[in-house]
């Protein structure tokens, strides 16, 4: 599967200049959302939840209160993929809605 490819620093760095927020940390792609309250903050989680679900692709994340905390790795490929990348444009997708 070529989207399991680990990508190099050269094809990170554009596609990481189109996800604001967005960063890599500690080898994983990274970005920390804040809603108005826990229900609005549960709901974006729900809504990933099913994302990722139909992508086979599962997030790293953290919810406390209003503040949830993503991040995303290839496990298979050794470091970030296309996969978290095509993961994180969908979850951006969802904020604009």
């Amino acid at each position: 599967m070529s989207n399991l490819k680990k990508l190099s620093a050269e094809e990170i760095s554009p596609r990481l200049a189109a996800l604001p927020g967005w960063s890599v940390a500690s080898g994983k792609l990274k970005k920390e959302f804040q809603f108005k309250s826990f229900v609005e903050a549960f709901g974006f989680m729900s809504s990933v939840a099913l994302l990722a679900e139909s992508m086979n692709h599962h997030p790293e994340w953290s919810n406390v209160y209003n503040r949830v905390t993503i991040e995303l790795v290839t496990h298979d490929a050794g470091g970030l993929s296309s996969r978290d990348f095509d993961l994180a444009e969908k979850i951006e997708a969802l904020q604009q809605k």
